[in-house]
């Protein structure tokens, strides 16, 4: 597996939720209209700033000339390549199946302890802004956006890394119900027995 590192964190990240599609129409007769197919669709987008002067001034000679050499390209290429498809193990598919013969990397995001989720980069642009002598890039901003896999979609995915994908979902998952029971303080307990009052 391949580890990113962010340089710098984002000074802000947007995260989206978007509700799932209603199991019943509008309008339908005996539809519940809270009923839904599944859970909500999430989607994570932020900026990333990279930067080769750390390593321009690194103590050890090497990280400073192959810093020299390359700058940014390592870590360009490195976000660059969570697009590009990855051979499927043989014997993982078969033809008489329509899934095709290379998926993209199995990616986690981590943002800490508390939020790990697999994800799919769905769009990736570079804004390149300073160069050095040889035309490599020294300084770079990254927009990164990224829709959550759920386990349901993450079921197709072959190999050991799908099943780190599922227990990554379900941790988050868990953490996110156990902050939302914690929060329940003296107001909300106070509005829960208004509730009770009503007939």
């Amino acid at each position: 597996p391949n580890v990113i590192i962010f340089q710098f964190n984002p000074e802000t990240l947007r995260h989206a939720l978007t509700q799932p599609t209603p199991a019943a129409q509008p309008g339908q007769a005996g539809g519940n209209p809270l009923a839904i197919t599944g859970v909500p669709g999430e989607t994570f987008s932020f900026s990333l700033s990279l930067d080769v002067t750390d390593q321009l001034s690194d103590p050890d000679g090497e990280v400073r000339a192959h810093a020299e050499e390359v700058g940014l390209h390592p870590r360009l290429a490195a976000l660059e390549m969570l697009l590009f498809p990855i051979p499927v193990p043989p014997g993982a598919a078969t033809q008489s199946r329509a899934t095709p013969a290379a998926q993209v990397p199995v990616v986690l995001f981590v943002w800490g302890a508390n939020r790990i989720v697999p994800v799919r980069v769905t769009s990736l642009m570079f804004t390149e802004k300073l160069y050095d002598t040889a035309l490599n890039p020294t300084h770079a901003d990254a927009q990164i956006e990224l829709r959550v896999l759920t386990p349901d979609e993450l079921a197709a995915v072959t190999g050991r890394a799908g099943g780190i994908a599922v227990s990554a979902y379900s941790h988050t998952l868990t953490q996110r119900a156990t902050w939302a029971t914690a929060q329940v303080g003296d107001a909300a307990r106070t509005t829960i027995g208004l509730l009770a009052t009503i007939r």
